[in-house]
């Protein structure tokens, strides 16, 4: 197979999301026929046909919804590289990619390279920060999608290099005027008979849930599912279901939205989360000044967690 072009491979993915060749010329500001040829080469390179044409416009075929799904990742992928030698291009001297779960950007990530970016040392480095499930942050960091990696420290980490950054401790969050919520703690199992406000099937706080009930036997009621864990407290201040949530993501929001937060007594409620790296030999300087800029603020905040 001969070298795909970028070209070809971006005006592909336009045909196909827009499932018409004079529509997605418009949208190029081509000519039908220049899409035609270009498309019509990368059939030849690949060898095999990517497209069917249909009375009212086009569809991918086995093949090419293979390759639109590679193209998608190459184009994202070039554009990343863009944007990392357009920063460098622009004076910035380091950059460094993070991968981190939900969790850890929500409570303390952002001021951690806040706090970092603002130490004049620091001004000519860029760091940009991208949400992944916990097997997302462990496989992008073990792929090399980006230097850095932060999530719950009871994923598979293989090879990856790791260590600690921070904990947190997941809580029963309720309006203040829940039966639950005068108790001081509680074990999971003690709510099980009301309905929760579940985050996504495959987040960390949902899967240790689940793992959770069913070893007590026993179902987890679901009212609602949200993607946020602010979409969740609002669903809880509505009175509509109880929900469990790191106490440190909640606490902020307690007085505001009339909440109570009581802490969970079961063993794994207290989660502890780790940086992860392919090692500090891979690390640029920049990559390294602000893994141990986040192990140093880790270890600072750790004694004042209750």
């Amino acid at each position: 197979m001969r070298d795909l072009d970028l070209t070809s491979l971006r005006l592909f993915v336009a045909v196909c999301e827009a499932r018409n060749i004079a529509r997605a010329a418009e949208q190029q500001a081509l000519v039908g026929s220049a899409i035609s040829k270009r498309l019509a080469a990368l059939e030849d390179a690949v060898g095999t046909a990517l497209l069917v044409r249909r009375r009212r416009g086009v569809e991918p075929t086995p093949a090419g919804e293979t390759l639109l799904e590679h193209a998608r990742e190459i184009l994202a992928n070039h554009a990343r590289i863009e944007r990392d030698m357009a920063a460098y291009a622009a004076g910035v001297r380091g950059q460094v990619r993070i991968l981190a779960t939900a969790s850890a950007i929500a409570e303390s990530l952002a001021d951690d390279v806040a706090a970092f970016l603002k130490q004049p040392a620091h001004r000519d480095i860029r760091v940009d920060i991208e949400e992944r499930v916990s097997t997302g942050v462990v496989a992008g960091v073990r792929e090399g999608h980006a230097a850095v990696g932060l999530c719950w420290d009871a994923a598979d980490f293989g090879n990856l290099h790791t260590r600690p950054w921070r904990s947190d401790h997941l809580s029963v969050v309720m309006p203040r005027s829940h039966p639950l919520a005068t108790q001081p703690t509680l074990h999971l199992a003690q709510t099980l008979d009301e309905e929760h406000v579940n985050l996504p099937p495959n987040s960390a706080v949902q899967l240790m849930l689940q793992r959770a009930a069913a070893l007590a036997g026993r179902p987890l009621r679901c009212r609602v599912v949200v993607a946020t864990f602010d979409a969740a407290l609002r669903v809880v201040r509505a009175g509509l279901a109880i929900s469990v949530l790191p106490a440190e993501l909640a606490r902020p929001y307690a007085d505001a939205f009339g909440l109570q937060i009581v802490p969970l007594a079961d063993e794994w409620a207290r989660r502890r989360f780790a940086i992860a790296t392919r090692g500090d030999d891979s690390l640029t300087p920049a990559a390294r000044l602000l893994v141990e800029h986040l192990g140093a603020a880790g270890q600072a905040a750790e004694p004042n967690i209750e």
